[in-house]
């Protein structure tokens, strides 16, 4: 067994596993992490320069109360003082969210290149597998995620936690037993929070399934809407629509019940109206009392709120910086995900002949999907795989362009090792037309363009043609500069014929065809097999067939069963052997009840 050759490093910015790395999200904020500390800093300097105005305006109270009549001098620096802080709030405030703002935008920026930098060298096997979902979540949702966290939460966080601090410490020093009262709506808030939010991750959990649930029902009913209605049966078409839905409400209604008296007590305990009138009403006993006076009562009605704001606002914070944590855990899975290895001493193929010794794969590591395979590829013959569903078919034909590289054995272009090719080198090489097509959102002609960017409007056009696809083309309001993916639309068929225009541009000698008319109507059929008829001429093919009556000309039919080679021949020899591949043609009906077609 061969091994692969070694290719670069991991990326340093990502902590490896199991090494002591910092946690994931700190590990992601590092290349902003002093000018997001400048801005936390900045923050809590404007929070407690918010609080102040408000204690300066309280000594005011106590100086114009005062039974000796205040005089001037002694009360302009207050009222400086107050201006001036009021000013520093404003200044630090805008300065800390512009910067936090500007680090989340470079934070973006890198990540997001390190994510397109990182996918771009994973196997495409792992693209197929796990589709662009993942892609996308990451380098949109879950970094969209972040600049929540950093850009919004963080100086909440900083502004809600700080200024409360300030506020209690001076209010301990103009009167302890009411600064004590103060703080009761902040404990009882906790208390009553915390048993709010008790099993709240198995709830979040049924929440979750509960929405998927109502999503799974809503696609089933609008697609199956017409099924049930040819049937005579349209009221039943929403039952089970209805029934997540009424179960949905049913376990949130349930949850709302369990913890509404809880959470609604946590907030209105908090609440600046109730601390308010808390404060009101018994400091006007101390007042009457001659516990205190009424100049000192003033603070704690200006500040009083504050010491209880955060919990106020906890609920909301707290989800947000677990989204923010969850996407950091994302992220980094991804970027942690092994790429595919760049040989440390490339080779380039001499010739274009494929050959396959002793090959083995396995997804998981322990169950071989493929063992022990030999094949060859002569150039400029077509070469079909065929066998029963889960046999290896598509995972035998993806070592070709190497979405995956082999368990055991070796792959050999030209005499060269795939895993010893560069990328470029072999995708210059080896083509592939899959099942499933993807279409960028850009121009036709872009999209064919994706074989050869510096092709011709001419090339463009004749590869166009040759797929068969040009008059659908330039029936479109645009012709080739027509955007897809907006307003326009092509079908499966269509499609597929533009992917192999694509690949007829790309002019790689070796093709690999993964059921190209599967999801075709008969006429796209009939186009699609013209256009491939075009694109097989002169190269190296290797077609992964269902419908056999499409490869029956073929020069070599190789049968799969189990990961291994049971049969191959040619077609006619292959009846003749009665063996598997004759059960196979013979369960899909006699010729004369199939199209007659070539892979040629």
């Amino acid at each position: 067994m061969k091994s692969p050759s070694s290719g670069p490093g991991p990326d340093p910015a990502v902590p490896a596993p199991g090494t002591g790395a910092p946690p994931p999200l700190r590990a992601l904020a590092a290349p902003v992490r002093g000018r997001l500390a400048l801005a936390v800093g900045l923050q809590a300097v404007a929070a407690l320069a918010g609080v102040v105005p408000f204690i300066a305006v309280s000594l005011l109270a106590d100086r114009l109360t005062d039974r000796v009549p205040a005089e001037a001098d002694t009360l302009w620096p207050l009222v400086v003082l107050a201006c001036a802080a009021g000013l520093v709030a404003l200044v630090c405030g805008t300065a800390a969210g512009a910067l936090a703002h500007v680090a989340d935008n470079d934070l973006q920026l890198t990540l997001r290149r390190r994510l397109a930098r990182h996918v771009g060298r994973l196997p495409l096997g792992r693209l197929t597998e796990k589709g662009t979902g993942e892609v996308k979540q990451a380098v949109q949702d879950d970094v969209g995620a972040l600049h929540t966290l950093f850009a919004h939460t963080l100086l909440d966080v900083v502004a809600v936690l700080t200024a409360p601090v300030l506020a209690l410490a001076y209010l301990v020093t103009v009167d302890w037993r009411l600064a004590l009262l103060a703080v009761v709506p902040l404990a009882l808030g906790v208390l009553l929070f915390r048993r709010a939010m008790s099993g709240a991750a198995a709830q979040m959990a049924e929440f979750g399934a509960a929405l998927g649930r109502i999503s799974a029902a809503a696609v089933e009913f609008a697609t199956g809407i017409a099924v049930f209605k040819s049937f005579g049966r349209g009221g039943k078409a929403h039952e089970r629509f209805v029934r997540a839905t009424e179960g949905f409400a049913d376990f949130f209604s349930g949850w709302v019940r369990a913890t509404l008296v809880s959470s609604t007590a946590a907030v209105l305990v908090v609440a600046p109206a109730v601390v308010l009138l808390l404060l009101t009403a018994v400091g006007a006993v101390f007042v009457t009392q001659g516990w205190t006076t009424g100049a000192e009562l003033v603070p704690f009605l200006l500040l009083g709120p504050a010491v209880a704001a955060p919990m106020g606002v906890v609920g909301p914070r707290i989800q947000q910086i677990r989204a923010g944590q969850a996407a950091a855990v994302r992220i980094t899975e991804l970027l942690d995900a092994p790429t595919l290895p760049e040989p440390a001493t490339p080779a380039l193929p001499d010739g274009h002949h494929i050959s396959l010794r002793g090959v083995s794969f396995s997804y998981d590591g322990h169950t071989d999907v493929l063992d022990g395979v030999d094949l060859d590829l002569a150039p400029g013959t077509v070469t079909a795989l065929v066998g029963p569903s889960g046999s290896g078919k598509s995972t035998l034909a993806s070592l070709l362009p190497r979405f995956h590289d082999v368990t055991a054995g070796t792959v050999t272009l030209g005499g060269a090792d795939l895993r010893d090719i560069p990328a470029t080198e072999l995708y210059r090489r080896v083509g592939f037309v899959l099942q499933d097509v993807r279409l960028l959102r850009a121009s036709v002609a872009d999209n064919i363009r994706l074989g050869r960017p510096d092709a011709t409007d001419e090339e463009v056009e004749r590869c166009a043609r040759a797929a068969r696809i040009h008059d659908r083309v330039t029936a479109l309001p645009d012709g080739y500069a027509t955007e897809l993916g907006t307003a326009v639309t092509l079908s499966g068929g269509e499609a597929q014929r533009l992917s192999i225009a694509r690949a007829l541009l790309a002019d790689a000698p070796v093709l690999v065809l993964d059921e190209a008319t599967a999801y075709a109507d008969p006429h796209s059929e009939a186009l699609i097999q013209d256009a491939l008829s075009a694109l097989a001429a002169g190269r190296t093919l290797l077609v992964i067939a269902h419908r056999l009556s499409t490869i029956r000309s073929a020069d070599r039919i190789v049968v799969l069963e189990d990961g291994r080679v049971t049969e191959q021949g040619g077609h006619d020899a292959l009846l003749a052997a009665g063996g598997r591949y004759a059960a196979l043609w013979d369960a899909q009906g006699s010729p004369d009840d199939v199209r007659e077609g070539s892979a040629r």
